[in-house]
């Protein structure tokens, strides 16, 4: 391949912050072969089917990239439980798989890079605690504090047992939110539960 159609996928990657779309690409005036070429020699990594990294920039994946990249797949999808306290600051330990919140209507993909764990919400509880993260590559949806903790709870299966330990001690030294975490136990009817760990 020709030395300025790298050059040109560099640029790109400054004009695009990181992540491109097939169709801009295409816009750009790379083709279907050139994307394939780029991919297989790592100047593009493929996060998920029409969606691309620049690897061939001269910046980093930012921290949050996994939340970010979630975002991009399904825009309503919210990072929740254990992944959200750690981007919360709760947790200093990124949990291994990533937890996600969706709609129990939505049955969109998420065919991602990393592994991710998935909870259907009812349409009722889905929406509390929501809140949007603006990042210069791409916004992402994460739940608030307590809410994670209380999904912690009741995702206990399915997190990391050391991790799980670690979320329950670290809120536990915030007394001044355990009220805040009692209200929202009571929106979820889970009391009772809160009560056995908190």
């Amino acid at each position: 391949m020709l030395k300025d159609t790298y050059e040109k996928c560099r640029n790109l990657s400054t004009k695009y912050k990181g992540y491109i779309g097939t169709s801009d690409l295409l816009r750009e005036g790379l083709t279907n072969r050139q994307i394939a070429e780029f991919v297989s020699n790592g100047m593009l990594e493929k996060v998920y089917h029409g969606v691309y990294w620049f690897s061939c920039a001269e910046y980093k994946k930012p921290s949050e990239y996994k939340a970010i990249e979630i975002g991009k797949s399904n825009s309503k999808a919210v990072v929740c439980a254990d992944s959200a306290c750690f981007y919360q600051g709760l947790i200093d330990v990124e949990p291994p798989v990533v937890s996600v919140a969706t709609s129990r209507n939505d049955r969109s993909k998420l065919a991602m890079n990393f592994p991710i764990s998935r909870h259907y919400y009812s349409d009722s509880n889905f929406k509390e605690q929501q809140q949007v993260v603006h990042t210069e590559f791409g916004d992402y949806i994460i739940y608030g504090v307590e809410r994670s903790v209380c999904d912690c709870i009741r995702f206990k299966d399915d997190i990391d047992e050391s991790i799980f330990c670690l979320i329950l001690e670290n809120y536990k030294k915030q007394e001044q939110t355990r009220d805040r975490l009692l209200q929202y136990a009571r929106k979820l009817r889970m009391v009772n539960q809160l009560g056995r760990y908190l």
